[in-house]
C-alpha cells in the first residue's frame, strides 16, 4: 500500500508508511530515503526520516505540492519494481556496566529479578535498529530491546546526565550523546563520543544502520578514552 500524503506547512510534506513500528515499514522509508540521495529532485531540500513517516521539504517556487505528490508518487512505483536494500552497518560500542558509570544497573535488575550479570548479557546480546535521529544531536532511536530488561523512566529526572551514558527507559534503551537532564535509568557509559561538534562529521550514527553495545572492562573503557580524546579511536562497524 503506498504512503499516504499530507502537507507540512507550505514547504513540507510528510509521507506515512504505516501505522506501527516495524523493520519491514523502516526498511521500505530508508529505500525510499536513498532513491531522493541518489536520484535528486529538483526543489526537494532535504528529508528527514523517522519511525512511520519521511518528512521532505522543498522549495514551492520551484516545485508546487501537486507537483511534487505526482514526483514521490511515481518514485514510489519504481520502488515496487524492486531495488536494492541500502547496505546497513554494525557499529559496535564499547560501553562499561555498573559503578558510577551506570548508577541505576542494580534498580533495573530487582525491577526485573534477574542479575546485573543478567541485565548485562541480555543487553548486550543483540543488535539494536536505529530508526531515526533526534531529540539532540547525534541521539539514537533504538529499536529491539528485550522486555527482560525493560524498566520504567526514574520519577524524578536527574538535573544531569554525562555524555556516553547508556539508559533504559521503558522498553527502550539508548546513549545520551551530549550532557543534558535526563529521567532514563542508567546502566553503563560509552566513552565514544556520538557526537562532536569539532569533527568533519560530527553525528557518528544514522538512522538505517545497526548498533550493538559491547561491555567492557574499566581499564580498556580508560584506554579508549585516551585513543578517543586523542582522535586516534576508530568505532569498529562491520556490514550487516
Amino acid at each position: 500500500m503506498k504512503p499516504e500524503t499530507f502537507p507540512l506547512g507550505d514547504t513540507g510534506i510528510q509521507l506515512l508508511f504505516g501505522n506501527e513500528i516495524s523493520e519491514k515499514i523502516n526498511q521500505e522509508i530508508r529505500q525510499f530515503a536513498d532513491s531522493l540521495r541518489r536520484y535528486p529532485v529538483n526543489g526537494i531540500i532535504e528529508w528527514v526520516p523517522a519511525y512511520t513517516t519521511l518528512t521532505i521539504f522543498y522549495r514551492p517556487d520551484i516545485i508546487t505540492y501537486h507537483e511534487i505528490c505526482k514526483v514521490l508518487e511515481s518514485k514510489y512505483m519504481d520502488l515496487q519494481g524492486g531495488v536494492a536494500e541500502p547496505t546497513s552497518l554494525i557499529y559496535e560500542i564499547p560501553t562499561l556496566y555498573g559503578g558510577e558509570s551506570g548508577t541505576d544497573l542494580d534498580f533495573v535488575a530487582n525491577y526485573n529479578g534477574i542479575t546485573r550479570e543478567e541485565v548485562i548479557s541480555v543487553h548486550t546480546g543483540q543488535d539494536y535498529l536505529i530508526y531515526m535521529m533526534g531529540f539532540m544531536p547525534g541521539f539514537p532511536y533504538l529499536g529491539g530491546m528485550s522486555p527482560k530488561i525493560a524498566a520504567p523512566r526514574r520519577d524524578n529526572p536527574r538535573a544531569k546526565i554525562s555524555a556516553g551514558s547508556v539508559g533504559i527507559a521503558g522498553e527502550q534503551t539508548g546513549i545520551y550523546p551530549i550532557e543534558t537532564p535526563g529521567g532514563w535509568q542508567i546502566i553503563g557509559k560509552t566513552p565514544v563520543k556520538l557526537y562532536d561538534p569539532d569533527s568533519k562529521n560530527p553525528i557518528l550514527l544514522s538512522s538505517g544502520h545497526y548498533l550493538r553495545f559491547i561491555p567492557i572492562s574499566k581499564s580498556e573503557y580508560d584506554e579508549i578514552e585516551n585513543a578517543v580524546n586523542s582522535g586516534t579511536f576508530i568505532v569498529k562497524a562491520k556490514k550487516k
